[in-house]
């Protein structure tokens, strides 16, 4: 089985988020996809199999399985292009557990088609602002994971998390979010999961559908371009049509090889 190291979000290698991508000869058990993941210690594994309409596709943090993964389908739209498997001018479909996502090329970058995910209001968890270091502006909720907005780029730069006392917050992750600093982009993020094994996410994309919905709210614009400030960095594009956002950005593969067992 062929497996793939491709940086996502970025059009220089070593930045970006790092996703594994295997395509799969045949299904597999969870058990294996799992230790896989965990082997290539990668923040998101994405493993993918033709299927009558496309490509099932599954991703696996080095812990647990998760519902949606934006480098990670980025990454796989990637090496389908690059390997052949689909026609530059073709879309691409991948039946996942958040349904149906399509990925279309948009010259240099890569286009997907993903739901918007809006946050609602609610009172800060106990021990956030600890966690965090920083009093927040603005704390909203989505599923099991918290948006922060905590002001500025530099607010969000300056954040030295306590993983430990994140932990113990009865949540998935926290995204922070502030106002960009420039003209270049309209907002900045970081993203912090310890519990599911990822301290910091470099690039998250699934983050930034729920971002867009934010921050659109807030700067009147359906057109948004973001910078997630972690060190290796990333840019993600959104443009919301309706419940749906297309997300997109630039990927390089940097290794690619077997998998023999």
């Amino acid at each position: 089985m062929k497996f793939f190291h491709v940086d996502s979000y970025t059009s220089r290698p070593f930045g970006g988020n790092p996703a594994g991508v295997c395509i799969l000869t045949h299904p597999k058990v969870d058990s294996w996809m799992l230790n896989v993941a965990a082997e290539m210690n990668l923040s998101e594994t994405a493993f993918i199999i033709r299927s009558a309409n496309g490509y099932n596709l599954r991703w696996f943090t080095p812990k647990i399985e998760v519902e949606l993964c934006g480098h990670g389908t980025l990454a796989s739209a990637h090496i389908i292009w690059q390997e052949g498997l689909a026609r530059e001018d073709e879309a691409i479909l991948f039946q996942t557990k958040s349904g149906t996502l399509s990925c279309r090329r948009r010259e240099a970058s890569i286009a997907m088609d993903f739901p918007l995910l809006p946050e609602h209001q609610i009172d800060p968890p106990e021990r956030l602002a600890r966690s965090l270091g920083i009093s927040p502006v603005y704390v909203g909720a989505r599923g099991q994971d918290i948006l922060v907005d905590v002001g500025s780029e530099e607010a969000v730069k300056e954040i030295r998390p306590d993983y430990s006392l994140m932990l113990e917050l009865p949540i998935r992750g926290v995204i922070v979010t502030g106002r960009a600093g420039g003209q270049e982009f309209d907002f900045v993020s970081r993203f912090f999961a310890p519990r599911v094994g990822i301290n910091e996410d470099p690039a998250t994309g699934w983050a930034h559908c729920c971002l867009a919905s934010y921050w659109s709210k807030r700067l009147m614009k359906n057109d948004l371009v973001a910078r997630q400030v972690s060190e290796r960095g990333g840019v993600i594009g959104m443009r919301i049509q309706g419940g749906r956002v297309e997300l997109s950005g630039e990927a390089i593969t940097v290794m690619k090889g077997e998998i023999v067992i």
